[in-house]
């Protein structure tokens, strides 16, 4: 059995290269083709220095064959990453992993559990479910060319520079507090850190009823929102940033039980890969709510 330890910084670059081989393997054997490249581990460095609790690994004569990544807001433990080298699966390493993770929760005081994955990933799912993790909400990768995209007609809202300031970071408060139940304060000041990212209030008759981020790869999320019957608004307004931008594709996470995905199947996206929210109990209200990616939520 390989050993499994705590990460470190100098592993993680190793460690996502791991992830993409892994999610790659997946989606080509699922008919999807390749869809992952090893990108700068930013996130996984700040996760790991603001609770390296929840960042773990399996080595095996030197070489990374397993990673598991946790991160833990108020009650909400949130698996961000497991992921087994290809060839090394059906060994008991992700279940080593997903102990150590798990024991993040317990050591922090979470109460509830959740992940996103593949919803082809049947064994994966498999295995979340014995612990406690039911399929709750379908989630659809869905992409379209920049140049492609049509103005989506209909109601929209007004966009705002989201700054640092305290009032603006206790409105963020606010908004993730309504949609999913607890504050992402840490992980709002990682995005407004990103140069690469834009962050936007948006508003309707003059009040912030939501926010919504696009980097300049053109992807859209997190978006949240604070009435469910605005999504559709809201929508519409991240995608005329997102095509303002200067990427090639768009592309956005949309939860397959809010009312944005029919806008977005209106202006020609994709669905380009099927997801899934497991978790423990229906934590948040995905109707308002689209995760950045599946390792950020």
């Amino acid at each position: 059995m390989p050993l499994v330890r705590p990460a470190s910084a100098g592993e993680l670059g190793r460690a996502e290269e791991l992830v993409a081989r892994s999610i790659n393997d997946l989606t080509v054997r699922h008919g999807f083709g390749p869809i992952a490249t090893s990108r700068p581990a930013d996130f996984q460095a700040f996760c790991l220095r603001d609770d390296p609790r929840g960042v773990w690994l399996a080595e095996d004569d030197g070489e990374i064959v397993g990673f598991a990544l946790s991160w833990v807001c108020g009650r909400l433990w949130f698996l961000a990453e497991l992921f087994v080298a290809p060839g090394r699966q059906g060994q008991g390493i992700g279940n080593e992993l997903l102990d150590r993770t798990l024991q993040h929760a317990s050591q922090a005081g979470a109460t509830e559990k959740s992940l996103i994955t593949f919803a082809f990933n049947i064994v994966s799912q498999g295995l979340y479910v014995r612990h406690g993790l039911l399929p709750r909400v379908p989630i659809h990768l869905c992409r379209a060319e920049r140049e492609s995209l049509r103005e989506a007609h209909g109601p929209t809202l007004c966009a705002t520079p989201i700054g640092t300031a305290a009032v603006d970071l206790e409105m963020l408060r606010q908004l993730d507090v309504a949609t999913l139940g607890v504050s992402r304060e840490k992980h709002h000041r990682y995005l407004l850190g990103d140069p690469r990212m834009k962050g936007v209030f948006l508003e309707e008759g003059g009040e912030r009823v939501g926010y919504a981020y696009v980097a300049a790869t053109g992807h859209i999320g997190p978006l949240a929102i604070m009435h469910a019957h605005a999504m559709p608004a809201a929508f519409r307004a991240a995608l005329a940033i997102a095509v303002a931008g200067d990427a090639k594709q768009i592309s956005v996470f949309v939860p397959g039980t809010s009312d944005a995905l029919a806008i977005a199947a209106s202006q020609g996206m994709r669905f380009a890969l099927p997801m899934v929210l497991m978790s423990t109990s229906d934590c948040g209200d995905w109707t308002r709510y689209f995760p950045r990616n599946p390792g950020f939520m």
